[in-house]
This record gives C-alpha cells, sequence and structure tokens, in this order.
C-alpha cells in the first residue's frame, strides 16, 4: 500500500483538520442517522485507486491466526455455506449514509465458529485482494449484523463495491468493512491497519464521531474505545458468538 499518495496525504490532512467533526455524540437506538452524516440514495465508489479484479474461480479466504482450526475456503465452498441475510444501514467516514442496503452473505459468527478463536483473542485483522488492512476488535467483528457479503440488493457484489466478497460491519463507520477480502487474522492485541496508521480512529463508532484518532499531531494514549453501541452485552460478545450453533 502507498502511504504518501496523494489520496492517502489528503486524508491524513482531513485527519489532522477534524473534517465533518461536529463534536456532537449520540446513539443508534436515539437517532439512525449519526452527527455529520447525510443521506444518499445511490452507492459513492471509494477505494485507494485500485480494484483488483479477483475472479471466482481463483478467490481465496483464509481465516488463521489465533484459531484453533485455521481456514481456506475457496468460492464454491463459501457459496455452499449457509446464506444468512441483513438489512442495514451503512456509513462513510466521508459524511455519506444509505440507509437500508439488503445483503447476502455468511455471518461472521458462523465463520468463526467454524475456527474457534482462542481465549486469549482480542481483535482481527482484515486483509483486502488491494492490500489494503484494517483492524477490529472481535466483539465488533462478531457482531450479529456482521457478515462476509457477496450479494447486495439481490445481485452479486459488483468489484467497484468489493466484489466478489467482502466484510459488512454496518455498526461502524465503513471503510472498517474491507473490500474485496482475502484473509481474516485473528490476533492477541488490536493493533492499527492501513487508515488507521494514517490517523482514523482505531475502532470508529459513527455515533461517538470516531473518526479519526488524533487532531494536530497529537496521537492518542488509549488504544482501545469501550464497546457501546450494542442492543446487547458485549463484554461477553468476544468469547460467546461464535459458540453459538448454526
Amino acid at each position: 500500500m502507498d502511504e504518501d499518495s496523494k489520496l492517502t496525504r489528503s486524508k491524513r490532512a482531513w485527519a489532522e483538520a477534524g473534517k465533518f467533526l461536529t463534536g456532537r455524540t449520540s446513539r443508534p437506538e436515539a437517532e439512525r442517522l449519526p452527527p455529520g452524516q447525510h443521506l444518499v440514495t445511490n452507492w459513492p465508489v471509494l477505494d485507494l485507486g485500485r480494484q483488483p479484479e479477483v475472479r471466482p474461480e481463483r478467490w481465496r479466504l483464509t481465516i488463521d491466526g489465533m484459531v484453533a482450526r485455521p481456514l481456506t475456503l475457496d468460492w464454491p465452498a463459501f457459496e455452499a455455506l449457509a446464506t444468512d441475510e441483513r438489512v442495514s444501514d451503512i456509513h462513510c467516514v466521508t459524511s455519506w449514509s444509505r440507509y437500508d442496503n439488503r445483503w447476502a452473505g455468511v455471518a461472521t459468527q458462523r465463520l468463526l465458529a467454524m475456527v474457534e478463536p482462542r481465549d486469549e483473542a482480542e481483535a482481527v485483522m482484515l486483509h483486502g485482494y488491494d492490500g489494503y488492512t484494517t483492524n477490529l476488535l472481535l466483539a465488533d467483528f462478531a457482531a450479529p449484523d456482521a457478515l462476509i457479503a457477496h450479494r447486495w440488493e439481490g445481485k452479486p457484489l459488483h468489484r467497484d463495491h468489493g466484489g466478489p466478497a467482502r466484510l459488512v460491519v454496518p455498526h461502524l463507520y465503513f471503510w472498517k468493512s474491507a473490500k474485496w477480502i482475502a484473509r481474516i487474522e485473528v490476533i492477541g492485541r488490536d493493533r492499527p491497519g492501513f487508515w488507521e496508521v494514517n490517523g482514523y480512529h482505531l475502532r470508529g463508532d459513527p455515533w461517538a464521531e470516531e473518526r479519526y484518532s488524533h487532531r494536530a499531531g497529537r496521537r492518542p494514549t488509549n488504544t482501545r474505545a469501550p464497546i457501546r453501541s450494542y442492543p446487547h452485552d458485549a463484554a461477553d460478545a468476544g468469547h460467546i458468538f461464535w459458540r453459538h450453533a448454526f
């Protein structure tokens, strides 16, 4: 990944300036549209300037790291898994939101049940076919509405939007939902991915306006944000979700 590209420099400047920040916080149960967001009806295409062409016959998804049973799925094996459907809103850190997106794919809880993360695992690092990385706490990755999606609005997910398969974690800003997903690395401690190294927040809760990790060059001292936007008991989430029977 090019950390000195024009796009990266621009986004780094946004982080330094606190672009789009309103200084206001809310909660999803109280306010559907997060602070500083505006609604769109289209789906804008945002990437790092490279859209890898990953044909299904060459696609592989590896889940490894701190797991009992590392796994690699090819496309037929992935499609053969039970299909989970979700309807969710998405919120981009560049300030747009889109309501009621219909997804089909495989729930992250289902995948975690297959690999059995170790008790000491706390986070995941997502790796895309374009070289992109982003981090999530394991509890966020295992949220009930999170999935690896291969269909949107009833159609195969287009390459522009991360097809053939991408992560969807709708309760966080959408840069956390890695496109062209290639690997899910289960790790012991949360560590920053591409945009997080370049000034973006480690967690990215839209209702807490967790867009950026620092202002005016001041790096955060706390690298683990509390889980706050769930309708369930997040304290146990990272340890029990994937142990459910599917």
